[in-house]
Formats: structure tokens, sequence, C-alpha cells
């Protein structure tokens, strides 16, 4: 029997967070996401006869006969191979993850961006940032049909991101580290459903949907004032009023809504919904290290399936 060469390569990508302006980012206007470092994905390829081989924990068989909603991964693992001008074939990949899915932290972007660079190592190729996103955007819209783009973004980025859709990153100065909780209402959000809830409100409610949309644009604008300017009252102040608007809009709901006021109650200087909602995660703002600990304990007791707490900007 052929003896298959014994090396494997590794690919890595951390998740995101969306600190504010998401739904109105799919509007034009700028949102600002975060790396979240604490959760990621690793790919893993090492050689195998035959066809290609996935290992994970939501899809274990050939690539062949991966489920539909999976196809983008399959199609993204294609196109990564011909791009670099290698046989799709004779090798397996092994894809772990603490990302949760479903949360709106950036869970399928993250994968995407972890098997092509595994590809690329494993293949012994140079990536360029503009091929990786080529690559992972067939993912990403493979899983939500028109993406704005922010979660591959911030998904590949090792700093914070200012992102307005069909333009140029830029990059966010942030003066003074920002304590951040994260929790997890236990909830898969909807993101397909709230993007289209807001689209069928535009129709019905435009002027009130639209003064919404352009509010959270214009706080996106003061909260970077904020990060630059170190000051975290004004910007946990931002954070609720985006909160608001989201309300507005009907993306939250009940847990969320919950949890929010949970961290509220427990001082943090602001709290909101980050990603789609109707779901997924709420992030808040503390005066601390410490006092994230205290809020993200609370949000525990209070009905968080999990919390995370962790310092951006050191």
């Amino acid at each position: 029997m052929l003896e298959l060469p014994q090396k494997t390569a590794i690919g890595s990508a951390h998740s995101k967070l969306i600190l504010v302006g998401e739904h109105a980012v799919v509007y034009g206007e700028p949102a600002i996401a975060l790396p979240f470092p604490e959760i990621q994905v690793k790919a893993m390829i090492d050689p195998v006869h035959g066809p290609i081989r996935i290992d994970s924990s939501f899809y274990t068989g050939p690539l062949s006969s991966m489920p539909e909603k999976l196809q983008g991964i399959a199609v993204c693992i294609k196109k990564t191979c011909k791009k670099i001008d290698h046989d799709a074939s004779g090798f397996r990949i092994q894809i772990t993850s603490t990302i949760p899915i479903g949360r709106g932290l950036g869970s399928s972007a993250a994968i995407a961006i972890a098997i092509v660079r595994s590809l690329y190592a494993y293949f012994e190729e140079e990536l360029e940032r503009d091929d990786l996103m080529e690559l992972v955007d067939i993912a990403e819209t493979h899983a939500h049909g028109s993406p704005s783009g922010i979660d591959m973004a911030a998904a590949s980025s090792e700093v914070p991101i200012w992102f307005e859709k069909d333009k140029e990153i830029d990059y966010v100065q942030i003066s003074a580290p920002l304590h951040l909780v994260v929790a997890d209402t236990g909830r898969i959000g909807d993101t397909h459903a709230a993007v289209a809830s807001i689209k069928e409100k535009y129709k019905v409610e435009y002027t009130e949907t639209k003064q919404s949309i352009t509010h959270l644009g214009e706080l996106t604008g003061h909260a970077r004032e904020a990060l630059q300017k170190g000051d975290h009252s004004l910007l946990g102040s931002i954070m609720n009023r985006a909160q608001d608007e989201l309300v507005k809009l009907g993306v939250s709901d009940e847990s969320i809504d919950r949890l929010t006021k949970v961290a509220q109650k427990s001082g943090a200087l602001g709290a909101k919904l980050t990603g789609g909602g109707r779901g997924g995660c709420i992030i808040a703002l503390a005066k601390s290290i410490k006092h994230a600990k205290e809020i993200a304990d609370a949000l525990l007791v209070g009905g968080a399936d999990q919390t995370w707490y962790f310092t951006v900007g050191e």
C-alpha cells in the first residue's frame, strides 16, 4: 500500500462581537466589531487515502455527503483546492470549536477562515488576505444569503474594526482597555428572520424604521469617539441607547431584555444584544475585570446559559 506523507497542518480563527451597529450595517451604516479570542475554532488537516473526509461535532463523513446547510463549507473547500491548484482529495479535516453555533458570534465565518488557513498551510501556499476573504465569502453567502461581510472581517482581524459595507476596513483606536462580559441566552438566534423583519418594517413603518437605522449609525460614530477618548461611561450610555433602538426595530426579545437588565442592575456601564438578536448573546461593559466577573456571575444566576469575560485593548 502507498504510504501517505506524515504531515499535518492547523488553521485557526476566533469569534467576533459587534459592539454597536448591527442591522444598521445592512443599510450602509457603520458598525464597530471586536475580536473575541476567548472562543475559537481550529481546523487540522492530515493525509488519508481517498476522498476528503470531515470530522466535526456537527458532521462526520465524506465531503461529498455533507448536508445542505453545510454546502457552503463544502464549496469553500473545493474552491480553495482549485485556487491553489491541488486535488480535492487525499486528506481529512478535523474541526474543533468552542464557538456556540447560531449565537451571532460569527461561528460560520470562523469555521471557514480556519479551514482556508489550514488548507493553505497544508499545501504550503502563502495566503493573502484578499484571497482569504474571497474564499470565506463563498461559505458565508451559502450560509446567510447576502452577508454584509462584517463577520468574516472581524473574525479574521486581531484588532477592533470599523466596518461599512463595500468599503475598505478601517481600524478603531482604543485608548483605555475595555472590560467586557458576554452572556449566551441559550437560544439560537434567527438572523434571517430578524433581517427580514426589519426589511418588512421598512415597508409599513418607513419613517420610524429609517430613524432607528440612522440613529444606530450616529451612535456608532459616537462610540468610536468614546473609544478614542477612553470615555467608558459615554460608551456604556451609547450601548444602552443602541439597545433601545434595537428593541424598537423588534430584534430583541424577552431573554435578551432580561439579561441586559440583569447586567445593568449589576452596575454594567452599558448592555445590549450583539449580533442578529432574537436569541443569541448580549454584551456588557464593566468598570474593571473584577467587576466583569461579578456581572458574569450575576448573569448566570439570572438565567444565562454561559458567560465569558475578558479585556480588549490592553
